[in-house]
Parts: structure tokens; C-alpha cells; sequence
């Protein structure tokens, strides 16, 4: 069937739509009828309809073979009634600036709804068919200490799932249990790969996966030494929550229905650790990088961009900014940020293969630029216990063993503090906020209330979080206190201001408190 130039207005996206699409909305340039599962992703949320899909997409247009994708969410939302009515499909805008390009993704050839109950997922993951499982599950969905990397075993549903194997809650429960699965009954081997935003993402997820094995005593961790690699990976491309307006301009300037669009940046990037257990999606034919070492990368993007994000994030949220590409727009964060990831975090970062770290750093500020890309700052903001070890702390651990100015780079870290304390009830729950560690530091608030150095004190003592020879580390108490102070007073952006105008001497020893 060929392309009409205007398909029936209001009618929802599927299989027998895909023909009448107009040609303006580029199609999946193979036969989806011919299409066979042969990855497992869970959680499938909008960065992984952008990224990891989408390459796919294109590996399966450029080279078919048998690697349609089968989503699982174990975790709201559901899936059946979105993209499962649709087969599947949906579109993938990309909005840069005034610029909107849509695409139909083609690769998701089944959902599987599995928050009541791990069966469904189970048996997906234990299928023979399945030779690789992907995951964007979130920092928190690991439920490890993000301090350490370890397996947190008083993890609520850690504990759940130690009492009751046959029945897991958690991904790393799910996972071992699905590898038992496979260990008892075919055996093939499996690569299960973190497309997470977490430094060494494949150890991490190998670490809580093989702390429940061990724990089984039947010889799965044997099995799994074995027969499942844990590469890690750096995943890469901006991909706000979708809003109305976005399901709107499809509908309005396309004439069709899709309640499931994602919106993403032009740029995208992926790089793979090159260690796999059987058959893999050669994703690298398509623009991926497969590498020996994954470190250099994830250490660049993380401490760069997503450093970038976060610092942004809650700076923007004190200082009234709703979105990145708003924050950025002010003059003076803008400066901080530039000089921040110039002059502290660049240090930091081990050479990367072909690339420029300070290129990177205008090429990621320039991305966060895009107002057609409105990520905003609250969202962003989620989840920060989780982010800020890789994102800030790290960093400023390699800066005090250099003997080198933490000031900038602590301002983000009294900016995450600030974020949460004033979510509390002693400062009038300024905004809502999503942290698993909210709760502790909003009682911790309503306690101290305004006094930043207790306040500091007092969260820097939770080790999940701060390794406490950092958290007792001079140098850092004292700017974080500084910051907290100057982030919790009435002009926040006026201490901004005043450390950006500090001489870079003046900021090597910086008293307890902010004057």
C-alpha cells in the first residue's frame, strides 16, 4: 500500500496504519511480519524508546535478523494499553529548537505487563529465544548502596525477595530468578546489559545479581561465572517526560493518533563494553561503539553532561527556573556551570579516544540549550541520592587528592541538600520531591531546621551516600556548609554570584561558614 499525503485525521497508530502514514513520517524499513523476538528489555520508559530501540531499529532496517525486542515493565505504567494497542509502535520526535522530525519505531514487538506478579516477566526472561536482556530501570532499581556498589540487603524488597525466591520483586531478584530459570531447564547463556546512568553499570548490576545467587546454594552462581556476561555501557541522548503538547503535534501536524510519543535531541551516542555471552545485536554496524574499556566514557558523560544537568537542575529549582534550557539561559548560571566543569571537573576525567574534553563541555552545554527540549528541572532533580556520587562526589574526591578547589563542584552537593530540605515541613514543603533518602532528610529538617552546619553534619553522616572518610574530610565540610547556608538564605543566586567572582586561590580554603 503507498503513502497518502493525509491519513484518516484522529485515526491511532498501528499495523494497518503504517502504510497510509505520510511520507514525511519515516517508516520501519523492514518486514515487521518477519520480526522474532530476541531481546528482553525492562523498563520501558521514554529514554529507552529513544535510544536503545531506536537502534534497533535501525540495526533491523540496515541488517535483519532475529533481534525484535519484547518490552517488560515491572514498574508503572502499563504497557497493554498504550503500546501494546498498538503493536507496538510509535513515534519518536525530534525537536531541536523550531525543528520537529517524527519516526515510527518499529522494533517492539511485544509487551509484557508484569507489576502484579514476576510470572510474566520470568517466563520472557527464561525463554531460549531471549540471548540478551537490556535494562533502564533507574539508579534506585539496583538497590544497591550507591556509596559502595554492594547489594543493599535491608532493601525492603531485597529482603522480600531472599524470603521468597519464587516469587522476586526487585530487578536483581527478577534477574537471578530468571537465570535459575534458564540454568534448569535449557541453559543457553545471556548477556544482561545496564543501559543506566550508574558508573561501572555492568559491575554493579553483576554485583547485586550474584549476591542473590549466592545466596541460593543450587550452583547458580557457578552457572552464571559461566554462561552471563554483565558488560557495562554509556548511554547518551536527552529525552524529557512527554507531555500533552508533544502528543498534540503529531496528531495536529501529522493526522494521526499516538498516546505513546517520546521526544528526543538530535545527538544520540552508545557505548558498549565488547564482553557477551552468545549472539549479539551488532548494534556497533549502527552507530554504537563497542570498547575493551567503557570507564573513560562514562566518566566524560557523567561528570560533564549529567553534571551539568544536576547542577543546573537544583540551582534552577532555588533560583525560580522551571526548565534546563531556562537555567542555562541565565547568565550567571550559565557561567558557573561552564567554569565549574572547566575548571574542577576536566581535571578529573581520564583521555578519551578521539574526543575533546573541552569541546564536550561547550558541545553538552550547547545541547542543553534546545528549548524544544523542556526537561524540566523538578524531573531532573529526581532520584539525586542515587546520582550525585558518580556525578559530583567523585570528582571532588579526585580534586582532594590532588590537593585542588572543591568550592565550585560542593555547590551542586549543598544544592541536592537544600532541594530536599526545603521539601520539608519546616520550610513550608516549598515543592514536591521524589528521593528515596527524602524522607530522612526532611525529618532531619523539621529537627535542626535552619542551622546549615548541623544540617550539613547530619547528612553528610549517612554513609550510603557520603564515604565517611569524605564526609570527615575537612575541606569538604567546610564548603558544603558554605554552600548550604548561602543556598538556604533568601537570595541564593547572590551566593552563586559571590563564588563565581572568588579568584580561584581564594577558594582553596574556605572557612566553615559563609560570610
Amino acid at each position: 500500500m503507498g503513502d497518502r499525503s493525509e491519513p484518516v485525521t484522529g485515526e491511532r497508530l498501528g499495523t494497518d496504519l503504517l502504510g497510509n502514514l505520510p511520507s514525511e513520517v519515516r517508516k520501519p524499513a523492514y518486514d515487521r511480519a518477519k520480526l522474532r523476538p530476541g531481546i528482553a528489555h525492562i523498563g520501558v520508559g521514554a529514554f529507552h524508546r529513544c535510544h536503545q530501540a531506536e537502534y534497533t531499529d535501525d540495526l533491523l532496517a540496515e541488517h535483519f535478523d532475529r533481534w525484535g525486542l519484547v518490552g517488560i515493565n515491572i514498574r508503572p505504567p502499563l504497557l497493554a494499553d498504550t503500546l501494546g494497542r498498538q503493536a507496538g509502535l510509535y513515534t519518536r520526535l525530534i525537536r531541536q529548537n523550531d525543528e520537529v522530525e517524527a519516526r515510527v519505531i518499529g522494533s517492539i514487538v511485544r509487551v509484557v505487563d508484569s507489576q502484579d506478579s514476576a510470572a510474566p516477566a520470568l517466563e520472557v526472561l527464561s525463554s531460549p529465544d531471549i540471548e540478551m536482556v537490556t535494562m533502564t530501570v533507574t539508579e534506585k532499581g539496583y538497590c544497591h548502596i550507591p556509596s559502595s556498589g554492594a547489594l543493599d540487603l535491608d532493601h525492603p524488597d531485597i529482603v522480600h525477595d531472599l524470603a521468597n525466591p519464587q516469587a522476586p520483586r526487585s530487578v536483581p531478584g527478577i534477574l537471578a530468578s530468571a537465570l535459575e530459570l534458564r540454568m534448569a531447564s535449557h541453559g543457553r547463556p545471556v548477556t544482561l546489559l545496564s543501559c543506566d546512568n550508574i558508573p561501572t553499570n555492568g559491575a554493579i548490576l553483576g554485583n547485586v545479581v550474584r549476591a542473590i545467587a549466592d545466596r541460593r546454594g543450587n550452583g547458580l552462581a557457578d552457572w552464571i561465572e559461566t554462561n552471563v556476561a554483565f558488560p557495562s555501557a554509556m548511554v547518551d541522548r536527552i529525552a524529557p517526560a512527554t507531555t500533552k503538547a508533544d502528543i498534540n503535534t503529531v496528531e495536529q501536524r501529522f493526522g494521526y493518533r499516538d498516546s505513546t510519543v517520546v521526544v528526543g535531541e538530535r545527538f544520540r551516542q552508545w557505548v558498549i563494553e565488547d564482553r557477551f555471552a552468545g549472539r549479539t545485536p551488532r548494534w556497533d554496524r549502527v552507530g554504537a561503539t563497542f570498547v575493551d574499556d567503557v570507564t573513560p566514557f562514562e566518566h566524560l558523560k557523567m561528570r560533564v553532561l549529567n553534571g551539568a544537568q544536576t547542577t543546573l537542575s537544583y540551582l534552577g529549582v532555588l533560583g525560580g527556573f522551571e526548565h534546563t534550557s531556562d537555567a542555562i539561559a541565565d547568565p550567571l548560571l550559565a557561567t558557573f556551570v561552564r567554569r565549574m566543569l572547566t575548571e574542577e571537573t576536566l581535571p578529573t576525567l581520564m583521555p578519551v579516544p578521539g574526543i575533546s574534553p573541552s569541546a564536550y563541555v561547550e558541545q553538552s552545554l550547547a545541547r542543553l540549550t534546545n528549548t524544544a527540549i523542556r526537561h524540566r528541572n523538578h524531573q531532573i532533580a529526581t532520584d539525586g541520592s542515587q546520582k550525585i556520587v558518580q556525578r559530583l562526589l567523585n570528582p571532588i574526591r579526585a580534586r582532594l587528592a590532588m590537593g585542588q578547589s572543591i568550592a565550585l563542584l560542593s555547590v551542586p552537593v549543598a544544592g541536592w541538600m537544600a532541594y530536599l530540605v526545603k521539601a520539608s515541613a519546616r520550610f513550608a514543603r516549598a515543592w514536591q520531591v521524589s528521593d528515596p533518602f527524602a524522607g530522612r532528610i526532611a525529618a532531619i529538617a523539621d529537627r535542626i531546621g535552619a542551622d546549615s552546619e548541623q544540617l550539613a553534619d547530619t547528612i553528610l553522616a549517612i554513609d550510603a551516600i557520603f564515604d565517611p572518610a569524605l564526609a570527615a574530610n575537612d575541606a569538604f565540610r567546610a564548603n558544603v556548609i558554605a554552600g548550604l547556608d548561602g543556598l538556604l538564605s533568601d537570595n541564593p543566586m547572590a551566593f552563586v554570584r559571590r563564588v563565581c567572582a572568588e579568584p580561584t586561590d581564594a577558594r582553596l580554603k574556605r572557612p566553615a561558614r559563609s560570610a
